[in-house]
């Protein structure tokens, strides 16, 4: 994996930039822009990200790359999501989501893409967002949403709605989700309706603490629609072979999550021919016995959450050298400065961003999801 950093617009915007390319030649690219000057208007911080990113394209991606999913970061999305849905309307197609987590370096607007070679997207009939290589169908759905009663009632429609996509295609819940991503307005009141409907939805779908669950991120996010309180984004992918998912747990250190009242898994890594892909739920600081660690203590929580996610890329047969991106989640934005201090420090050439994101446990401060990739070699798979 390479990583690099790029500055554009004389230093307006920052570009990180992850790069793999396994022995088949398929080369995915992940790329986060930051706005650097935080005294501009929202429309000139959009259009300088996008002249950044095309600059980006032109000069650092040269192989054809396109882009699968694109998620942007907004600091006031009721005021701000129709500008980037009138962008992206003009662009090429991939899944899009967009939500209300201010970049926490006091500008207002930052994204990730995704992007990937040999590929074309194409979106079906039900919004799915498709690309094909080999013998697997890479599938994403992003900022699902509707408009019912409560919470629950919404998680428990886009859950039930999501399942009949994926049988449309010939999918299943169970065999096919990697990922999924909850994002919850008002987290700390809206949250439970989010875990309870899961919980009933995944029991009609056999997943259950004796089979697994699916790798998922469930955490403060808000939609330019205040009625709505639940928006989601997926990843799942057809072709696949049961023992190419490996559920990952580090029972040293985190215990399982239903043991607490949740239903995700810490983690899963895909093997495919040339790589493994790993993809870390959100994880916090928090011991084998499901307890916080070191309350009140932005740093120490820090520290315990990285050691976490250390211990489960290592079970998936990587380090967090072999992270392509992460988001950083923080509670109060206070604590912006003193935790990239830490990750400038500690973590130094690690991609990733920084938003504000109360966690789904108000004790917890902070919080990190990531994508890594290994390289892999085994013939019973097919290729990325």
């Amino acid at each position: 994996m390479e990583w690099k950093r790029v500055t554009y617009l004389e230093g307006a915007v920052e570009a990180q930039i992850s790069t793999f390319t396994g022995k088949g030649g398929t080369t995915e690219h992940h790329v986060m822009l930051s706005v650097i000057n935080d005294n501009l208007s929202f429309a000139e911080q959009f259009q300088s990200l996008q002249q950044a990113y095309a600059c980006c394209l032109e000069n650092e991606l040269q192989d054809g790359a396109v882009a699968v999913f694109r998620r942007y970061f907004l600091s006031d999305a009721a005021n701000q999501a129709d500008w980037v849905m009138a962008w992206e309307c003009e662009q090429t197609q991939c899944a899009l989501s967009i939500l209300q987590q201010a970049p926490l370096n006091g500008t207002k607007v930052a994204f990730w893409t995704w992007l990937v070679t040999n590929t074309s997207v194409e979106t079906d009939m039900n919004g799915m967002v498709l690309a094909r290589r080999g013998i697997y169908t890479h599938m994403w759905t992003a900022g699902a949403y509707n408009k019912a009663s409560t919470s629950e009632y919404q998680t428990r429609l886009l859950l039930n709605d999501y399942v009949m996509q994926l049988m449309t295609r010939g999918c299943i819940l169970a065999k096919d989700c990697i990922r999924t991503w909850f994002f919850v307005q008002n987290v700390d009141v809206n949250y439970a309706g989010v875990v309870k409907a899961r919980k009933e939805v995944f029991l009609t779908q056999n997943l259950t603490e004796e089979t697994h669950y699916i790798a998922s991120t469930g955490i403060e996010g808000r939609s330019g629609d205040p009625s709505v309180l639940v928006t989601m984004d997926t990843y799942a992918i057809q072709g696949l072979l049961p023992d190419q998912i490996q559920f990952l747990y580090a029972p040293s250190h985190l215990n399982p999550t239903y043991e607490y009242g949740v239903t995700f898994e810490r983690g899963t890594a895909v093997s495919f021919g040339d790589r493994k892909q790993i993809f870390l739920s959100g994880t916090a600081s928090i011991d084998n016995r499901g307890e916080i660690v070191a309350p009140g203590d932005i740093i120490s929580q820090a520290k315990r959450m990285m050691e976490n996610i250390q211990v489960l890329l290592t079970e998936a047969g990587a380090t967090w050298k072999d992270t392509m991106q992460a988001i950083v989640y923080l509670r109060d934005p206070a604590d912006y400065r003193v935790i990239s201090d830490f990750f400038s420090s500690e973590y130094p050439d690690w991609p990733y961003l920084l938003v504000h994101a109360p966690v789904c446990r108000p004790g917890w401060l902070c919080e990190t999801e990531c994508i890594a990739v290994v390289p892999a070699s085994n013939e019973k798979y097919s290729p990325f």
